[in-house]
């Protein structure tokens, strides 16, 4: 059988590599299953070092460095086909766009598959069953997770740290290391059972015994950062000023083109979720596309309904597009207010959705039809800068729905007294597995940057989420309701600033294969 399995090229090139690919969606949300990858990844090395040594015997006189990209190329195809074929699902809101999910499903993980087809090309050839080339592998596979999370737009959804969002004491080292130093530790331990593949190497045991004591380790430290931090949140809850906050989740369904009778009953609804409390300071959290499709200044008719039910002791925060007359430029915006409806700060999304929130090449692809996929035929313009606002000596960072994913956006942070501020609208995805991967990427945020994070999600996950990433309150997927929370006003420490960590560590990798590849 294994025999069979070695010497078939279909297998051991095209359907095996795709299948570890697609085995790899149950090591992330909601799934966390992340024992698999210990398998899958050794699994994958395995495949490329034996494809290389097979091909230089029997394809010498062949090009047969392709057989190295495909094995990496259907491993990216199954990896994006399984964990990002609910994008799919937001096509289902506009009759035009239906007829364009299967090309869609298949697309995205064709295009992006690319970057491990990439991988597996650049060290593939290199690669055989010793420690280097284990090294040279790991180093690859991060590079590349890498370049896809800053090329063009950037993509860095599903890294593999990820599959660790349920395990918090593991991931408290993500602050001082940030995320893809961390990402690459991650990989290198699930390539640990690679060991085995080595045949001349004597120490094997003393290897593996090595990485259980630096996971023991990295745990204790987790685990004592996360008792400490509870020790030093109660003492910021008695001594220091608090924030009252609530976080409106209304699970409005999507619809576009809202009447005026429609958008005032989502507004009545949405004050009746509140829960006001005149007298008391509240800082109010309303979601991304609760008001769908509508502008700031569509809703100002509805100014008396806001003054009549709060009170100069609140601010609200939700989402809305804005219109910038001068300019003639519409954004995805954040906006705070006042009781008397006075805007007092907005944020214009920085980093948009391709294809849902701006068309690329939109001058070609306009002419056969195309749009975006939210409401309206125009593309959103982009914010220029990522600004925040003060809020009772606290620095407010607005983050728009998948902004959260993009770690370089908090990265930029300097003051010490800093909260994250996330609306969503999950709801076009569904209830696909879209909604909790979305929702992971607000944990590893909260660690980063050692802030509280606020998730407000008109369908989705919303969530209250302290500064080592642990859970608080929650609401699940499409569950009505509020979440309210006294927040202590802590000092952060900001975490790393740039992902200089990342470069270190990924240069160490290749030195240490450069200088021992003739070694093994």
């Amino acid at each position: 059988m294994i025999n069979y399995f070695l010497h078939s090229r279909v297998l051991l090139i095209f359907v095996t590599p795709f299948l570890l690919g697609c085995f790899s969606v149950f090591s992330f949300q909601p799934y966390n299953f992340t024992f698999i990858n210990f398998i899958i990844f050794p699994c994958f090395f395995f495949i490329l070092s034996y494809i290389n040594k097979r091909s230089k015997n029997k394809y010498r006189k062949k090009p047969y460095f392709i057989n190295l990209f495909y094995a990496g190329y259907f491993f990216g195809i199954g990896f994006f086909l399984t964990g990002t074929y609910w994008i799919s699902n937001s096509l289902l809101f506009d009759e035009s766009f239906k007829n364009l999910i299967p090309v869609t499903v298949i697309l995205i993980p064709l295009s992006l598959g690319l970057f491990y087809g990439l991988a597996s090309l650049i060290c593939g050839k290199y690669l055989k069953f010793n420690l280097t080339s284990i090294i040279l592998f790991c180093a690859t596979i991060s590079a590349v997770d890498y370049f896809r999370a800053k090329i063009l737009t950037g993509f860095p959804w599903n890294i593999w740290a990820y599959s660790w969002s349920w395990f918090n004491e593991i991931i408290q080292i993500l602050n001082p290391i940030g995320l893809f130093a961390f990402n690459l530790l991650t990989i290198t331990f699930f390539c640990v059972p690679s060991i085995f593949f080595v045949k001349k190497y004597k120490h094997k045991s003393l290897i593996l015994s090595s990485f259980l004591l630096i996971f023991f380790l990295n745990y204790m430290y987790g685990n004592y950062v996360i008792n400490f931090n509870k020790i030093d949140n109660q003492k910021y809850l008695k001594e220091n000023e608090q924030i009252f906050i609530k976080i409106i989740s209304p699970n409005f369904e999507l619809k576009y083109n809202l009447s005026d009778e429609e958008t005032f009953e989502r507004i009545k609804k949405l004050i009746i979720y509140s829960d006001i409390e005149k007298n008391k300071k509240t800082l109010f959290i309303w979601p991304e596309g609760a008001l769908s499709g509508k502008y700031f200044f569509e809703i100002e008719k509805y100014r008396n309904l806001i003054k009549e039910n709060f009170s100069s002791n609140h601010f609200i925060i939700f989402g809305i597009n804005t219109l910038d007359k001068k300019e003639n430029k519409f954004y995805n915006s954040f906006i705070l207010i006042d009781n008397n409806f006075n805007k007092k700060f907005q944020y214009n999304k920085v980093k948009l959705v391709p294809f849902g929130e701006f068309l690329p090449f939109h001058n070609k692809l306009e002419k056969i039809g195309l749009k975006k996929i939210t409401e309206g035929f125009g593309s959103f313009s982009k914010g220029l800068t990522n600004e925040t606002f003060s809020y009772s000596g606290v620095n407010v960072v607005p983050l728009i729905c998948y902004e959260i994913i993009f770690p370089e956006l908090i990265q930029k942070i300097k003051k010490k007294k800093t909260l994250l501020i996330n609306i969503s609208e999950d709801g076009w995805f569904g209830n696909s597995i879209g909604p909790h991967q979305h929702f992971s990427k607000s944990i590893f945020r909260a660690i980063e940057s050692d802030s509280f994070v606020l998730r407000s999600a008109n369908k989705g996950i919303s969530a209250i989420i302290n500064n080592k990433g642990q859970i608080i309150k929650s609401l699940k997927n499409n569950e009505t309701g509020s979440l309210e929370y006294r927040l202590p006003i802590i000092e952060n420490n900001n975490g790393n600033k740039n992902d200089l960590i990342f470069f270190i560590l990924l240069f160490t990798y290749c030195l240490i294969f450069l200088r021992y590849k003739n070694n093994d």
